[in-house]
Protein backbone atom coordinates (compact mmCIF):
# COMPACT_ATOMS: atom_id res chain seq x y z
CA UNK A 1 0.00 0.00 0.00
CA UNK A 2 1.28 3.39 -0.44
CA UNK A 3 2.90 5.10 1.98
CA UNK A 4 1.04 8.20 1.57
CA UNK A 5 -2.44 5.99 2.45
CA UNK A 6 -4.59 7.00 5.27
CA UNK A 7 -3.29 5.68 8.89
CA UNK A 8 -5.33 4.51 11.68
CA UNK A 9 -4.64 7.25 13.85
CA UNK A 10 -5.76 9.80 11.15
CA UNK A 11 -9.38 7.99 11.40
CA UNK A 12 -10.36 9.85 14.91
CA UNK A 13 -10.72 6.97 16.75
CA UNK A 14 -10.66 6.27 20.62
CA UNK A 15 -7.30 6.24 21.75
CA UNK A 16 -8.40 3.00 23.43
CA UNK A 17 -9.05 1.51 19.90
CA UNK A 18 -5.97 3.02 18.53
CA UNK A 19 -4.23 1.07 21.49
CA UNK A 20 -5.85 -2.25 20.98
CA UNK A 21 -5.08 -1.79 16.95
CA UNK A 22 -1.38 -1.31 18.15
CA UNK A 23 -1.32 -4.34 20.22
CA UNK A 24 -2.55 -6.65 17.59
CA UNK A 25 0.18 -5.49 15.35
CA UNK A 26 -1.51 -3.71 12.56
CA UNK A 27 1.11 -1.22 11.31
CA UNK A 28 -1.59 0.30 8.94
CA UNK A 29 -5.07 -0.47 7.44
CA UNK A 30 -5.87 -2.68 4.35
CA UNK A 31 -7.16 -1.00 1.27
CA UNK A 32 -10.58 -2.30 2.24
CA UNK A 33 -9.91 -0.39 6.10
CA UNK A 34 -8.93 2.62 4.58
CA UNK A 35 -11.77 2.95 2.34
CA UNK A 36 -14.94 1.55 4.64
CA UNK A 37 -13.82 2.37 7.97
CA UNK A 38 -14.10 6.87 7.10
CA UNK A 39 -17.38 6.30 5.11
CA UNK A 40 -18.58 4.05 8.01
CA UNK A 41 -17.86 6.54 10.68
CA UNK A 42 -19.22 9.25 8.34
CA UNK A 43 -22.87 7.64 8.38
CA UNK A 44 -23.28 5.74 5.00
CA UNK A 45 -24.65 2.33 4.56
CA UNK A 46 -22.00 0.34 2.81
CA UNK A 47 -21.83 -2.71 0.90
CA UNK A 48 -18.30 -3.52 0.41
CA UNK A 49 -16.86 -6.65 -1.88
CA UNK A 50 -13.03 -7.63 -1.31
CA UNK A 51 -11.58 -10.95 -1.20
CA UNK A 52 -11.12 -13.41 1.38
CA UNK A 53 -8.31 -12.84 3.73
CA UNK A 54 -8.25 -8.57 3.18
CA UNK A 55 -9.47 -7.64 6.76
CA UNK A 56 -13.34 -7.43 6.11
CA UNK A 57 -14.50 -8.20 9.64
CA UNK A 58 -11.88 -5.06 11.33
CA UNK A 59 -13.07 -2.87 8.60
CA UNK A 60 -16.69 -3.18 10.11
CA UNK A 61 -15.61 -3.87 13.92
CA UNK A 62 -13.46 -0.54 14.29
CA UNK A 63 -16.36 1.53 13.34
CA UNK A 64 -19.03 -0.70 15.35
CA UNK A 65 -16.90 -0.18 18.67
CA UNK A 66 -15.91 3.61 18.00
CA UNK A 67 -19.66 4.60 17.27
CA UNK A 68 -20.87 2.66 20.71
CA UNK A 69 -17.91 4.68 22.40
CA UNK A 70 -19.25 7.90 20.89
CA UNK A 71 -22.88 7.46 22.76
CA UNK A 72 -21.37 5.77 25.73
CA UNK A 73 -20.23 9.80 26.40
CA UNK A 74 -23.64 11.48 26.18
CA UNK A 75 -26.07 8.35 26.89
CA UNK A 76 -25.55 6.46 29.47
CA UNK A 77 -27.91 4.10 29.29
CA UNK A 78 -27.29 0.17 28.62
CA UNK A 79 -28.78 -0.91 25.51
CA UNK A 80 -28.24 -3.24 22.52
CA UNK A 81 -26.82 -1.08 19.58
CA UNK A 82 -25.15 -3.50 17.05
CA UNK A 83 -26.45 -6.42 15.61
CA UNK A 84 -23.60 -8.62 13.11
CA UNK A 85 -25.05 -11.23 11.26
CA UNK A 86 -23.12 -14.41 10.17
CA UNK A 87 -23.95 -17.39 8.14
CA UNK A 88 -21.88 -20.02 10.55
CA UNK A 89 -21.53 -20.80 13.91
CA UNK A 90 -17.59 -20.86 13.53
CA UNK A 91 -17.51 -17.32 11.60
CA UNK A 92 -19.76 -15.71 14.64
CA UNK A 93 -16.82 -17.14 16.96
CA UNK A 94 -14.45 -15.85 15.55
CA UNK A 95 -16.26 -12.64 14.68
CA UNK A 96 -16.50 -11.96 18.61
CA UNK A 97 -12.89 -13.14 19.46
CA UNK A 98 -11.89 -10.08 16.87
CA UNK A 99 -14.51 -8.09 18.68
CA UNK A 100 -12.72 -8.70 22.36
CA UNK A 101 -9.22 -8.18 21.02
CA UNK A 102 -10.22 -4.45 19.97
CA UNK A 103 -12.27 -3.82 23.03
CA UNK A 104 -9.91 -4.91 25.49
CA UNK A 105 -9.38 -1.34 27.08
CA UNK A 106 -12.70 -1.11 26.71
CA UNK A 107 -14.15 -3.95 27.45
CA UNK A 108 -16.62 -1.90 30.14
CA UNK A 109 -18.36 0.35 27.84
CA UNK A 110 -18.29 -2.51 24.87
CA UNK A 111 -19.73 -5.70 25.55
CA UNK A 112 -20.22 -8.43 22.99
CA UNK A 113 -22.25 -11.84 23.10
CA UNK A 114 -22.40 -14.47 20.51
CA UNK A 115 -25.21 -15.84 20.92
CA UNK A 116 -24.29 -18.25 17.82
CA UNK A 117 -23.92 -21.67 19.98
CA UNK A 118 -26.19 -24.52 20.43
CA UNK A 119 -27.39 -23.97 24.03
CA UNK A 120 -30.81 -23.61 24.82
CA UNK A 121 -32.52 -20.47 24.82
CA UNK A 122 -33.20 -20.27 28.15
CA UNK A 123 -29.97 -20.56 28.92
CA UNK A 124 -28.57 -17.59 26.67
CA UNK A 125 -31.49 -15.08 27.90
CA UNK A 126 -29.32 -13.98 31.19
CA UNK A 127 -26.92 -12.85 29.02
CA UNK A 128 -29.07 -11.24 26.65
CA UNK A 129 -31.14 -9.67 30.06
CA UNK A 130 -27.79 -7.45 30.74
CA UNK A 131 -28.00 -6.00 26.89
CA UNK A 132 -24.72 -6.17 25.39
CA UNK A 133 -24.04 -3.60 23.30
CA UNK A 134 -22.61 -6.06 20.40
CA UNK A 135 -24.56 -8.92 19.54
CA UNK A 136 -23.18 -11.79 17.26
CA UNK A 137 -25.56 -14.37 15.44
CA UNK A 138 -27.26 -16.30 13.22
CA UNK A 139 -29.90 -14.92 11.29
CA UNK A 140 -32.12 -18.26 12.93
CA UNK A 141 -30.93 -18.13 16.18
CA UNK A 142 -31.70 -14.06 16.36
CA UNK A 143 -34.85 -14.28 15.25
CA UNK A 144 -36.22 -17.38 17.80
CA UNK A 145 -34.95 -14.90 20.73
CA UNK A 146 -36.84 -11.54 19.70
CA UNK A 147 -39.88 -13.87 19.33
CA UNK A 148 -39.50 -15.41 22.68
CA UNK A 149 -38.67 -12.01 23.58
CA UNK A 150 -35.35 -12.15 25.19
CA UNK A 151 -33.99 -9.82 22.72
CA UNK A 152 -35.71 -6.53 22.03
CA UNK A 153 -34.29 -4.05 19.07
CA UNK A 154 -36.80 -1.98 17.75
CA UNK A 155 -35.99 1.37 19.84
CA UNK A 156 -31.76 0.67 20.85
CA UNK A 157 -30.72 -0.57 17.63
CA UNK A 158 -27.83 2.07 15.64
CA UNK A 159 -26.32 -0.53 13.57
CA UNK A 160 -26.23 -3.71 11.32
CA UNK A 161 -23.94 -6.18 10.23
CA UNK A 162 -24.46 -8.51 7.56
CA UNK A 163 -20.73 -10.20 7.04
CA UNK A 164 -20.39 -13.31 4.13
CA UNK A 165 -23.79 -11.76 2.86
CA UNK A 166 -23.64 -13.99 -0.11
CA UNK A 167 -23.62 -16.92 1.73
CA UNK A 168 -26.82 -16.81 4.15
CA UNK A 169 -29.54 -16.94 0.78
CA UNK A 170 -27.50 -20.44 0.35
CA UNK A 171 -28.13 -21.77 3.79
CA UNK A 172 -31.70 -21.03 3.89
CA UNK A 173 -31.65 -17.94 5.67
CA UNK A 174 -33.96 -16.04 3.33
CA UNK A 175 -37.11 -16.16 5.64
CA UNK A 176 -35.47 -15.79 9.10
CA UNK A 177 -33.57 -12.42 7.42
CA UNK A 178 -36.93 -10.87 6.03
CA UNK A 179 -39.11 -11.44 9.55
CA UNK A 180 -36.18 -10.66 11.58
CA UNK A 181 -36.39 -6.61 9.76
CA UNK A 182 -39.61 -6.97 11.21
CA UNK A 183 -37.89 -6.37 14.72
CA UNK A 184 -35.63 -3.52 13.43
CA UNK A 185 -36.78 0.00 13.70
CA UNK A 186 -36.92 2.26 10.63
CA UNK A 187 -33.60 4.30 11.20
CA UNK A 188 -30.18 2.52 11.43
CA UNK A 189 -26.65 2.29 9.48
CA UNK A 190 -25.85 -1.17 7.47
CA UNK A 191 -22.77 -2.92 6.18
CA UNK A 192 -23.13 -5.46 3.88
CA UNK A 193 -19.45 -7.60 3.27
CA UNK A 194 -19.27 -10.24 1.02
CA UNK A 195 -16.72 -11.84 -1.29
CA UNK A 196 -18.78 -11.77 -4.32
CA UNK A 197 -21.49 -10.06 -5.75
CA UNK A 198 -24.27 -12.47 -6.87
CA UNK A 199 -27.96 -12.10 -6.99
CA UNK A 200 -28.63 -12.90 -3.44
CA UNK A 201 -26.58 -10.01 -2.34
CA UNK A 202 -28.82 -7.36 -4.86
CA UNK A 203 -31.66 -8.65 -3.17
CA UNK A 204 -30.29 -7.99 0.26
CA UNK A 205 -28.95 -4.54 -0.54
CA UNK A 206 -32.68 -3.49 -2.09
CA UNK A 207 -33.78 -5.34 1.58
CA UNK A 208 -31.37 -3.29 3.71
CA UNK A 209 -29.26 -0.95 2.40
CA UNK A 210 -30.38 3.35 1.79
CA UNK A 211 -28.34 4.67 -0.91
CA UNK A 212 -24.93 3.08 0.06
CA UNK A 213 -21.89 3.27 -1.03
CA UNK A 214 -20.51 0.57 -3.09
CA UNK A 215 -17.36 -0.22 -2.54
CA UNK A 216 -15.35 -2.75 -5.43
CA UNK A 217 -11.97 -3.22 -3.94
CA UNK A 218 -9.16 -5.87 -5.81
CA UNK A 219 -10.72 -6.52 -9.38
CA UNK A 220 -9.42 -10.12 -8.79
CA UNK A 221 -11.66 -12.02 -6.41
CA UNK A 222 -8.00 -14.25 -5.89
CA UNK A 223 -4.54 -13.26 -5.43
CA UNK A 224 -2.24 -12.53 -8.60
CA UNK A 225 -0.03 -15.44 -10.10
CA UNK A 226 2.86 -13.70 -7.76
CA UNK A 227 0.85 -14.97 -4.44
CA UNK A 228 -1.21 -17.65 -5.73
CA UNK A 229 0.13 -20.58 -7.64
CA UNK A 230 -3.02 -22.20 -9.12
CA UNK A 231 -2.45 -25.59 -10.89
CA UNK A 232 -4.80 -28.53 -11.99
CA UNK A 233 -3.90 -31.96 -12.90
CA UNK A 234 -6.36 -35.11 -14.89
CA UNK A 235 -6.76 -37.91 -12.69
CA UNK A 236 -9.52 -40.31 -12.27
CA UNK A 237 -10.73 -41.69 -9.04
CA UNK A 238 -8.34 -44.43 -8.04
CA UNK A 239 -5.68 -41.92 -9.69
CA UNK A 240 -6.69 -39.10 -7.11
CA UNK A 241 -5.94 -41.51 -4.09
CA UNK A 242 -2.69 -42.57 -5.50
CA UNK A 243 -1.85 -38.88 -6.18
CA UNK A 244 -2.37 -37.61 -2.69
CA UNK A 245 -0.53 -40.43 -0.73
CA UNK A 246 2.48 -40.05 -2.89
CA UNK A 247 2.45 -35.56 -2.53
CA UNK A 248 1.70 -36.49 1.67
CA UNK A 249 3.75 -39.47 1.88
CA UNK A 250 6.61 -38.48 0.28
CA UNK A 251 6.03 -34.81 1.64
CA UNK A 252 6.07 -33.03 -1.97
CA UNK A 253 3.19 -30.97 -0.27
CA UNK A 254 4.80 -28.95 2.91
CA UNK A 255 2.89 -27.10 5.19
CA UNK A 256 -0.29 -26.77 6.49
CA UNK A 257 -2.97 -28.35 3.84
CA UNK A 258 -7.14 -27.99 3.11
CA UNK A 259 -7.78 -31.18 1.48
CA UNK A 260 -11.76 -30.40 0.47
CA UNK A 261 -13.92 -33.01 -0.50
CA UNK A 262 -17.27 -33.43 -2.15
CA UNK A 263 -19.24 -35.15 0.66
CA UNK A 264 -18.63 -36.35 4.26
CA UNK A 265 -18.39 -40.23 3.02
CA UNK A 266 -15.74 -38.97 1.26
CA UNK A 267 -13.60 -37.18 4.07
CA UNK A 268 -14.08 -40.40 6.15
CA UNK A 269 -12.97 -42.63 2.82
CA UNK A 270 -9.58 -40.26 2.37
CA UNK A 271 -9.15 -40.14 6.05
CA UNK A 272 -9.14 -43.87 6.45
CA UNK A 273 -7.25 -44.50 3.25
CA UNK A 274 -4.10 -42.36 5.14
CA UNK A 275 -4.74 -43.85 8.08
CA UNK A 276 -3.27 -47.26 6.60
CA UNK A 277 0.12 -45.33 5.34
CA UNK A 278 0.33 -43.36 9.00
CA UNK A 279 -0.96 -40.09 7.70
CA UNK A 280 -2.81 -38.71 10.04
CA UNK A 281 -5.43 -36.19 9.21
CA UNK A 282 -8.41 -34.47 11.25
CA UNK A 283 -11.95 -34.03 9.42
CA UNK A 284 -14.02 -31.23 9.78
CA UNK A 285 -17.66 -32.87 9.96
CA UNK A 286 -20.86 -30.71 10.05
CA UNK A 287 -22.57 -33.67 12.41
CA UNK A 288 -19.54 -32.51 15.02
CA UNK A 289 -20.33 -30.54 18.01
CA UNK A 290 -19.76 -26.95 17.76
CA UNK A 291 -17.18 -27.01 20.05
CA UNK A 292 -14.69 -30.00 18.85
CA UNK A 293 -15.03 -27.65 15.10
CA UNK A 294 -14.01 -24.68 16.66
CA UNK A 295 -11.78 -26.66 18.47
CA UNK A 296 -10.03 -28.03 15.54
CA UNK A 297 -10.01 -25.07 14.03
CA UNK A 298 -8.15 -23.47 16.70
CA UNK A 299 -5.41 -26.69 17.23
CA UNK A 300 -5.01 -26.56 13.23
CA UNK A 301 -3.90 -22.57 13.41
CA UNK A 302 -1.44 -23.82 16.41
CA UNK A 303 0.24 -25.97 14.57
CA UNK A 304 -1.05 -29.24 15.86
CA UNK A 305 -2.28 -30.33 12.65
CA UNK A 306 -1.03 -30.39 8.98
CA UNK A 307 -4.08 -31.76 7.40
CA UNK A 308 -7.79 -31.13 7.08
CA UNK A 309 -10.19 -33.31 5.68
CA UNK A 310 -13.64 -31.01 5.00
CA UNK A 311 -16.32 -29.88 2.41
CA UNK A 312 -17.70 -27.30 1.92
CA UNK A 313 -20.84 -25.27 2.31
CA UNK A 314 -22.79 -26.81 -1.06
CA UNK A 315 -22.90 -30.49 0.38
CA UNK A 316 -24.85 -28.88 2.86
CA UNK A 317 -27.27 -26.72 1.00
CA UNK A 318 -29.55 -30.01 0.02
CA UNK A 319 -30.51 -31.84 3.30
CA UNK A 320 -31.43 -34.86 1.32
CA UNK A 321 -27.67 -35.63 0.74
CA UNK A 322 -26.88 -36.36 4.13
CA UNK A 323 -26.40 -39.95 4.67
CA UNK A 324 -28.96 -41.68 6.52
CA UNK A 325 -26.51 -43.08 9.26
CA UNK A 326 -25.67 -39.46 10.15
CA UNK A 327 -28.68 -39.77 12.45
CA UNK A 328 -27.89 -42.60 14.26
CA UNK A 329 -24.68 -40.88 16.50
CA UNK A 330 -27.19 -37.80 16.15
CA UNK A 331 -30.12 -38.33 18.08
CA UNK A 332 -29.03 -35.46 21.14
CA UNK A 333 -28.78 -32.62 18.76
CA UNK A 334 -31.67 -32.98 16.60
CA UNK A 335 -33.32 -31.24 18.30
CA UNK A 336 -32.35 -27.71 16.43
CA UNK A 337 -34.74 -26.42 14.11
CA UNK A 338 -35.68 -28.31 11.10
CA UNK A 339 -34.81 -31.48 13.27
CA UNK A 340 -31.99 -31.93 10.66
CA UNK A 341 -29.00 -34.37 12.00
CA UNK A 342 -26.33 -31.97 10.20
CA UNK A 343 -26.09 -28.35 11.37
CA UNK A 344 -27.28 -26.09 8.56
CA UNK A 345 -24.85 -23.52 10.25
CA UNK A 346 -21.63 -25.27 9.78
CA UNK A 347 -19.24 -23.41 6.72
CA UNK A 348 -15.18 -24.57 6.21
CA UNK A 349 -14.48 -22.69 3.52
CA UNK A 350 -16.44 -19.17 4.20
CA UNK A 351 -15.60 -16.73 6.55
CA UNK A 352 -13.19 -18.79 8.58
CA UNK A 353 -9.51 -18.22 8.76
CA UNK A 354 -7.55 -20.59 9.00
CA UNK A 355 -3.95 -19.31 9.86
CA UNK A 356 -1.16 -19.89 7.95
CA UNK A 357 -2.40 -22.78 5.25
CA UNK A 358 0.11 -23.17 2.61
CA UNK A 359 -1.98 -25.25 0.54
CA UNK A 360 -5.81 -26.41 -0.51
CA UNK A 361 -5.88 -29.22 -2.86
CA UNK A 362 -9.52 -29.70 -4.13
CA UNK A 363 -9.13 -33.79 -3.96
CA UNK A 364 -13.20 -33.06 -5.99
CA UNK A 365 -13.48 -30.19 -8.03
CA UNK A 366 -16.24 -27.48 -6.32
CA UNK A 367 -19.71 -27.49 -8.51
CA UNK A 368 -19.45 -23.62 -8.90
CA UNK A 369 -17.17 -20.70 -9.67
CA UNK A 370 -17.94 -19.04 -5.99
CA UNK A 371 -17.04 -21.81 -3.87
CA UNK A 372 -13.87 -22.54 -6.29
CA UNK A 373 -12.78 -18.86 -4.97
CA UNK A 374 -13.90 -19.63 -1.36
CA UNK A 375 -12.35 -22.83 -1.00
CA UNK A 376 -9.03 -21.15 -2.74
CA UNK A 377 -9.41 -18.17 -1.03
CA UNK A 378 -8.02 -19.94 2.27
CA UNK A 379 -4.81 -19.93 1.37
CA UNK A 380 -2.70 -16.93 0.56
CA UNK A 381 -4.27 -14.65 2.93
CA UNK A 382 -3.25 -10.80 3.75
CA UNK A 383 0.31 -11.25 1.92
CA UNK A 384 1.56 -15.16 2.54
CA UNK A 385 2.15 -16.81 -0.42
CA UNK A 386 0.49 -20.25 -1.36
CA UNK A 387 -0.60 -22.66 -3.80
CA UNK A 388 -3.73 -24.39 -4.77
CA UNK A 389 -3.90 -27.99 -6.64
CA UNK A 390 -7.30 -29.28 -8.33
CA UNK A 391 -7.29 -33.02 -9.45
CA UNK A 392 -9.88 -33.14 -12.62
CA UNK A 393 -11.71 -36.42 -13.46
CA UNK A 394 -13.20 -35.84 -17.11
CA UNK A 395 -16.77 -35.65 -15.43
CA UNK A 396 -15.19 -32.01 -14.16
CA UNK A 397 -13.92 -31.04 -17.39
CA UNK A 398 -16.72 -29.27 -17.95
CA UNK A 399 -16.29 -26.89 -14.07
CA UNK A 400 -13.31 -26.16 -14.92
CA UNK A 401 -14.06 -24.83 -17.98
CA UNK A 402 -16.16 -22.89 -15.82
CA UNK A 403 -13.72 -21.51 -13.32
CA UNK A 404 -10.55 -20.47 -15.79
CA UNK A 405 -13.25 -18.67 -18.18
CA UNK A 406 -13.95 -16.21 -15.03
CA UNK A 407 -10.71 -16.06 -13.88
CA UNK A 408 -9.34 -15.20 -17.20
CA UNK A 409 -11.97 -12.55 -17.45
CA UNK A 410 -10.87 -10.80 -14.88
CA UNK A 411 -7.27 -11.35 -14.80
CA UNK A 412 -5.01 -13.41 -17.00
CA UNK A 413 -2.65 -14.14 -14.49
CA UNK A 414 -5.88 -16.44 -12.62
CA UNK A 415 -5.71 -18.94 -14.75
CA UNK A 416 -4.75 -22.54 -13.73
CA UNK A 417 -1.85 -23.95 -15.14
CA UNK A 418 -0.76 -28.18 -15.94
CA UNK A 419 0.57 -29.61 -12.81
CA UNK A 420 3.78 -30.78 -14.70
CA UNK A 421 3.58 -34.38 -12.44
CA UNK A 422 4.65 -37.95 -14.23
CA UNK A 423 1.86 -40.57 -13.53
CA UNK A 424 4.05 -42.89 -15.02
CA UNK A 425 6.86 -42.10 -11.95
CA UNK A 426 4.83 -43.61 -9.38
CA UNK A 427 2.90 -46.69 -10.93
CA UNK A 428 5.35 -48.53 -8.26
CA UNK A 429 3.09 -47.37 -5.44
CA UNK A 430 -0.66 -48.43 -7.23
CA UNK A 431 -0.72 -51.81 -5.61
CA UNK A 432 -0.40 -50.08 -2.32
CA UNK A 433 -2.94 -48.03 -2.90
CA UNK A 434 -5.26 -50.28 -4.53
CA UNK A 435 -4.18 -52.52 -0.75
CA UNK A 436 -5.33 -49.69 1.19
CA UNK A 437 -8.81 -48.81 -0.71
CA UNK A 438 -9.78 -52.84 -0.01
CA UNK A 439 -9.69 -52.07 3.66
CA UNK A 440 -11.38 -49.18 3.36
CA UNK A 441 -14.88 -50.30 2.75
CA UNK A 442 -18.95 -48.54 3.16
CA UNK A 443 -19.21 -50.32 6.53
CA UNK A 444 -15.21 -48.92 7.78
CA UNK A 445 -16.65 -45.41 6.80
CA UNK A 446 -20.11 -45.54 8.44
CA UNK A 447 -18.50 -46.83 11.79
CA UNK A 448 -15.45 -44.31 11.56
CA UNK A 449 -18.43 -41.70 10.95
CA UNK A 450 -20.42 -42.80 13.98
CA UNK A 451 -17.63 -43.78 16.86
CA UNK A 452 -15.88 -39.74 15.89
CA UNK A 453 -19.44 -38.61 16.99
CA UNK A 454 -19.94 -40.21 19.90
CA UNK A 455 -15.76 -39.47 20.99
CA UNK A 456 -16.84 -35.97 20.01
CA UNK A 457 -19.88 -35.59 21.80
CA UNK A 458 -18.72 -37.29 24.81
CA UNK A 459 -15.25 -34.60 25.25
CA UNK A 460 -17.75 -31.87 23.89
CA UNK A 461 -20.64 -32.20 26.78
CA UNK A 462 -19.50 -34.34 29.58
CA UNK A 463 -16.33 -33.15 29.93
CA UNK A 464 -17.22 -29.36 28.91
CA UNK A 465 -16.73 -28.01 32.95
CA UNK A 466 -13.90 -30.41 33.36
CA UNK A 467 -11.85 -28.50 30.44
CA UNK A 468 -13.40 -25.19 31.68
CA UNK A 469 -11.02 -25.69 35.07
CA UNK A 470 -8.46 -27.83 33.92
CA UNK A 471 -7.57 -25.26 30.27
CA UNK A 472 -4.11 -27.37 29.67
CA UNK A 473 -5.58 -30.59 29.20
CA UNK A 474 -7.31 -30.00 26.71
CA UNK A 475 -4.68 -29.71 24.34
CA UNK A 476 -4.34 -33.33 25.00
CA UNK A 477 -7.33 -33.71 22.93
CA UNK A 478 -6.37 -34.72 19.45
CA UNK A 479 -8.96 -34.33 16.26
CA UNK A 480 -6.53 -36.58 13.89
CA UNK A 481 -5.88 -39.52 16.14
CA UNK A 482 -6.34 -43.10 14.15
CA UNK A 483 -10.03 -43.82 13.76
CA UNK A 484 -9.29 -47.78 12.59
CA UNK A 485 -12.84 -49.28 11.87
CA UNK A 486 -10.30 -50.17 8.75
CA UNK A 487 -7.91 -53.22 9.04
CA UNK A 488 -4.63 -51.51 8.82
CA UNK A 489 -1.61 -53.27 7.49
CA UNK A 490 1.84 -52.13 9.33
CA UNK A 491 3.79 -52.64 6.26
CA UNK A 492 2.59 -49.67 4.56
CA UNK A 493 3.14 -47.25 6.80
CA UNK A 494 7.02 -47.26 5.29
CA UNK A 495 7.92 -47.12 1.98
CA UNK A 496 10.62 -49.31 0.40
CA UNK A 497 13.63 -47.43 -0.80
CA UNK A 498 13.04 -49.50 -4.64
CA UNK A 499 9.48 -47.88 -4.83
CA UNK A 500 11.09 -44.21 -4.58
CA UNK A 501 10.89 -42.98 -7.60
CA UNK A 502 14.33 -42.02 -9.17
CA UNK A 503 13.70 -38.47 -10.03
CA UNK A 504 13.03 -38.00 -6.24
CA UNK A 505 15.55 -40.54 -4.52
CA UNK A 506 17.82 -37.22 -4.13
CA UNK A 507 15.63 -35.51 -2.80
CA UNK A 508 12.91 -37.43 -0.48
CA UNK A 509 13.52 -41.06 1.42
CA UNK A 510 11.47 -40.91 4.57
CA UNK A 511 13.23 -43.16 6.45
CA UNK A 512 16.57 -41.79 5.94
CA UNK A 513 15.33 -38.42 7.09
CA UNK A 514 13.79 -39.94 10.39
CA UNK A 515 16.96 -41.19 10.66
CA UNK A 516 19.30 -37.99 9.87
CA UNK A 517 16.75 -36.25 12.15
CA UNK A 518 17.19 -38.25 15.17
CA UNK A 519 21.18 -37.52 14.52
CA UNK A 520 20.43 -34.10 14.84
CA UNK A 521 19.09 -34.40 17.95
CA UNK A 522 21.36 -32.33 20.14
CA UNK A 523 23.22 -33.86 23.40
CA UNK A 524 21.14 -32.40 26.44
CA UNK A 525 24.06 -30.95 28.67
CA UNK A 526 24.50 -32.62 32.03
CA UNK A 527 24.31 -35.79 33.36
CA UNK A 528 23.25 -38.04 30.95
CA UNK A 529 21.56 -42.03 31.22
CA UNK A 530 23.04 -44.19 28.46
CA UNK A 531 20.93 -47.32 27.51
CA UNK A 532 22.69 -50.37 27.42
CA UNK A 533 21.66 -50.49 23.46
CA UNK A 534 24.06 -47.66 22.94
CA UNK A 535 26.96 -49.15 24.98
CA UNK A 536 27.06 -52.53 22.07
CA UNK A 537 29.34 -50.20 19.27
CA UNK A 538 31.18 -49.88 22.49
CA UNK A 539 31.88 -51.51 25.67
CA UNK A 540 29.45 -54.41 26.63
CA UNK A 541 29.23 -53.44 30.49
CA UNK A 542 28.43 -57.29 31.37
CA UNK A 543 32.28 -57.87 29.44
CA UNK A 544 34.33 -55.05 31.05
CA UNK A 545 33.02 -55.18 34.75
CA UNK A 546 35.21 -55.81 37.14
CA UNK A 547 34.28 -56.70 40.69
CA UNK A 548 36.89 -54.92 43.13
CA UNK A 549 35.44 -55.01 46.57
CA UNK A 550 36.68 -58.42 47.45
CA UNK A 551 39.94 -57.83 46.32
CA UNK A 552 40.58 -55.07 48.90
CA UNK A 553 38.67 -56.77 51.37
CA UNK A 554 41.28 -59.73 50.72
CA UNK A 555 44.21 -57.51 51.32
CA UNK A 556 43.03 -56.00 53.95
CA UNK A 557 42.69 -59.35 55.55
CA UNK A 558 46.14 -60.12 54.80
CA UNK A 559 47.81 -57.23 56.03
CA UNK A 560 46.27 -57.53 59.31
Amino acid sequence: MAADGLQFHEMGLDDRLLKAVADLGWSQPTLIQEKAIPLALEGKDLLARARTGSGKTAAYAVPVIQRILASKQTVREQDVRALILVPTKELGQQVQTMMRQLTAYCSRDVRVADICGKADLSAQRPILMEKPDVVVGTPSRVLAHLNAQNLVLHSSLETLVVDEADLLFSFGFEADLKNLLCHLPKIYQSFLMSATLTEDVQALKELLLHNPVILKLQGSQLPDSSQLQQYSIKCEEEDKFLLIYTLLKLRLVQGKTLVFVGAVDRCYRLKLFLEQFGIPACVLNSELPIQSRCHIITQFNQGFYDYIIATDEQSLVDPTAAPQTAGKGKKKRATEKGGKAKDKEYGVTRGVDFQNVANVINFDFPPTVESYIHRVGRTARADNPGTALSFISNTELGLLSDVEEALTGESADSVLKPYEFKMEEIEGFRYRCRDAMRSVTKQAVREARLKEIKQELLNSEKLKTYFEDNPRDLQLLRHDKDLHPAVVKPHLKNIPEYLIPEALKGVVNPLSSRRRKRKEISKPEGVVKTSFKKNIQGKNPLKSFRYTRGRSRKGKAGQS
